[in-house]
């Protein structure tokens, strides 16, 4: 029998190898308190099913009854408060009578659904629920209990809302996305669907299997759930988790590609980052050295020396001995982005906020998504240079006149005269990389100024920034997948010149044996000491391992678990 990490048994014959992402997640419990929220967390409540919980402290519920309370004085007295006893927007000339701001809280939910399109992923949809309870728990809101609980019952109950994936342009927030959440927490129509665990119903169907009823939004509620960033940031936190594991998967690539082209490791010497000490520049080039040590593959030049014998240039070329300063900006990039939606995930975003001990209303602007917005323009952006510097060190794998002596497109058998390797491989990685650095041109600046009888004159393109950001996730993940398989297949015929056999756990470093291993398992391809990855062309269908592979990195399996120790260092 085997068992898993917290002891228990798993028939023989089954998965024995490390307890996946989800598995961990579902059996753990994030409390939330409006603060301390992190991307971890968010995608193990979102993405892998971990539950949650509002912290019953009692500060945190006094604010919250607190501010419901200011928001029910002003509506019954007829203050001039934004939303509350106001039109919105352009209309917030409007007055709106004491016996009419219940109406206007339904209406407006009703007059915002309004999306375009597809779905979002159910996992996009809960981080954003997430995020909405979690900005409300700041107490500024003036949302009642009720309505908290509900949101933190759809959680662990498994119950989602379907929202459009367009229509929002991420001025006043999120305000179409949000109002297809707040429809169906409250139930106010049947045209309000939810994903039921796997079975699609209407909300009030939803609502009844929990016992519960619908309700009637009060004041301010409609406008405190649909008016802020949570659905573009939600998108966001999944995003950067896959940045962060793709980051990693780049690294061990390029440890590979070192290895396949036997490149040195003279480039990452610590005295030269010491001399332009960038912190992502000088965190690259140690955690080369780290991934490549023990290596037979590599010329180990780190004493100073050359192992200079003329066939070759006595330095490497730009994608290898330039690494630490290409990749440096992108570490540095992707932890600062990291930092900023962590921010955005813990803040009250919605308007106007309410000062409960004070008992004063506060009109601003923290629904404006212009920090996700432009975080995930820099996201797709730092994907883009990712992707591009994959793509020019496998330029060198497949060309001999660049490769140190490997075979052409890393052809396996070379007694087969009608063996074209890898080189179908290398158009298919060609045709997606232009695509993903055509995502990273930016998006938030080309904002229209007439939105919403101009009130809305700025807008930050934040939910459309995020949603692009999603699709360069996916694109990135598939050409991960080429390029890992790039990468097993040079190291095994590098093996080959040095110790006669394939089998390149026998010469590899060992920072990159799991990974070369856990590439093996996922295309269903074993290890042999008589053929590399690839040997002939008609033994494989690229294809089905490309898809194999992406799937993997897409569920965080295996080829996560490789690098994980790399993940970890890659958090802010």
């Amino acid at each position: 029998m085997a068992y898993g990490i917290s002891g228990e048994k798993f028939p023989s014959g089954t998965y024995n190898g490390p307890m996946s992402a989800s598995t961990k997640s579902r059996s753990r419990t994030v409390t939330l308190r409006g603060a301390g929220l992190t991307v971890d967390d968010v995608v193990a409540i979102a993405r892998h099913g971990a539950r949650v919980a509002i912290s019953e402290d009692a500060a945190l519920w006094k604010r919250i009854d607190d501010s419901c309370g200011y928001i029910n004085r002003v509506a019954e007295a007829g203050e001039p408060v934004y939303g509350v006893t106001t039109g919105f927007g352009g209309m917030a000339n409007v007055a709106i009578p004491a016996g009419e701001v219940t109406q206007l809280q339904n209406n407006l939910v009703r007059f915002m659904t309004s999306g375009a399109g597809g779905y979002l992923p159910k996992e996009d949809v809960r981080a954003a629920l997430l995020l909405r309870l979690n900005s409300h728990l700041k107490g500024a809101s003036g949302v009642r209990r009720e309505l908290l609980r509900r949101a933190e019952l759809f959680l662990n109950e498994g119950v989602t809302p379907q929202v459009r994936e367009y229509g929002s342009i991420g001025a006043s927030g999120d305000l179409a996305p949000l109002a297809y959440i707040a429809g169906a927490l409250a139930g106010l129509d049947r045209c309000y669907r939810v994903d039921f665990r796997g079975e699609s119903m209407d909300s009030i169907a939803a609502l009844a299997k929990l016992g519960l009823q619908p309700l009637e939004l009060r004041p301010k509620e409609g406008l405190a759930m649909i008016n802020g960033t949570s659905v573009m940031t939600g998108v966001a936190a999944n995003c950067i988790l896959d940045g962060r594991n793709l980051l990693a998967l780049a690294f061990a690539a390029h440890a590979f590609y070192f290895q396949g082209l036997r490149g040195t490791n003279q480039s990452f010497h610590p005295y030269i980052h010491e001399l332009k000490p960038h912190p992502g520049q000088v965190w690259t080039a140690d955690q080369m050295l780290k991934l490549l040590k023990g290596s037979k593959l590599i010329r180990d030049e780190l004493d100073g020396q050359h192992d200079f014998q003329g066939s070759e240039p006595i330095q490497d070329r730009y994608s290898l001995r330039c690494m630490p300063q290409f990749m440096g900006p992108i570490v540095d990039g992707l932890r600062s982005i990291e930092e900023q939606i962590e921010t955005e995930a813990n803040s009250a975003n919605d308007n106007p906020l309410i000062d409960p001990v004070a008992r004063v209303s506060f009109h601003g602007g923290n629904f404006l998504g212009q920090y996700t917005g432009v975080a995930m323009d820099h996201f797709r952006y730092y994907l883009g240079l990712l992707a591009k510097h994959l793509d020019a060190t496998i330029s060198l794998l497949v060309a001999p006149e660049f490769s140190n002596g490997l075979t052409p497109s890393l052809v396996g058998n070379p007694e087969r005269r009608v063996n074209m390797g890898l080189k179908g491989l290398q158009i298919c990685g060609n045709s997606i990389m232009p695509l993903i650095v055509h995502l990273g041109n930016p998006l938030v600046p080309h904002f229209p100024t007439h939105a919403e009888q101009f009130n809305q004159n700025i807008n930050s393109q934040g939910f459309g920034a995020a949603n692009l950001a999603r699709k360069s996730v996916e694109m990135t993940q598939q050409y991960m997948a080429v390029a890992l398989l790039f990468g097993a297949q040079a190291v095994a015929l590098r093996t080959h010149q040095i110790e006669r056999h394939y089998d390149a756990r026998q010469a590899l470093s060992p920072g990159t044996v799991p990974l070369y291993e856990a590439v093996h398992r996922v295309v269903d391809k074993p290890i042999s000491r008589d053929q590399p990855l690839v040997w002939n062309d008609n033994d494989q269908v690229f294809d089905q391992w490309i898809a194999a592979l992406a799937k993997d990195i897409r569920s965080e399996g295996e080829t996560i678990e490789a690098v994980g120790s790399i993940c970890s260092e890659l958090k802010p």
